[in-house]
């Protein structure tokens, strides 16, 4: 009886340490099959976020070359309209993050900076220019850095890099729903994000 007994306990004993080797394997499959599937979908997410717009800009070139003194003078001018497609992207393969199995967490480190690509179209009118002062690539150049110039703070004077960041932002949420619905934490540069709400702090930037 006492054998039948002892047998009874050790096969109890035996069973309940497979039962909880087997829980920890299978809770182990489960979190390295989350940690998988969380990398995947931050790798897998949108590559760019793009807002386009369009801008129109006319310059008026002017350039003149003094000869023999400031009596006599040689000009060119030239007048430029400008038609220039915009896009404003961030390229979201350069996120920076880490998947923490150990504190079921998902930090985000940096998120690039937007980019601002201008394809402007040139064309010239009245252009003109004395013998002596004729049009060459420096004068070319010298528009086109120009107009780039003003190109860029009227983006940046526009709707455009506003509108890009909301469209991050609603890349970012997805990041959010995934790890709050697997019982995961989200953090970006150390700060835990709490809320779909919270997501609206974020601002871009590599960190330094």
């Amino acid at each position: 009886m006492k054998k039948i007994l002892l047998g009874l306990v050790i096969g109890v004993t035996l069973l309940f340490a497979f039962q909880m080797c087997q829980g920890e394997r299978d809770n182990k499959s489960i979190l390295k099959e989350n940690s998988m599937l969380i990398q995947q979908e931050i790798t897998n997410v949108s590559k760019l976020v793009v807002t386009e717009g369009h801008f129109a800009e006319v310059y008026n070139y002017k350039d003149s070359k003094e000869l023999f003194g400031p009596l006599l003078r040689a000009e060119k001018k030239a007048l430029v309209v400008v038609n220039a497609d915009v896009t404003v992207a961030y390229d979201l393969s350069k996120i920076e993050f880490e998947v923490d199995e150990t504190t079921k967490t998902v930090k985000i480190n940096s998120i690039p900076n937007a980019e601002v690509n201008l394809n402007p179209d040139f064309e010239y009118y009245d252009v003109t220019a004395d013998y002596l002062n004729q049009f060459d690539a420096t004068d070319y150049n010298k528009i086109k850095k120009t107009v780039n110039a003003s190109l860029m703070k009227k983006v940046q004077a526009s709707s455009l890099l506003g509108n890009a960041e909301n469209r991050l932002i609603s890349e970012l949420q997805k990041f959010y729903i995934l790890t709050n619905s697997m019982g995961w934490r989200l953090t970006y540069q150390e700060q835990t994000i709490e809320s779909l709400e919270a997501l609206q702090e974020i601002k871009p930037g590599i960190l330094p």
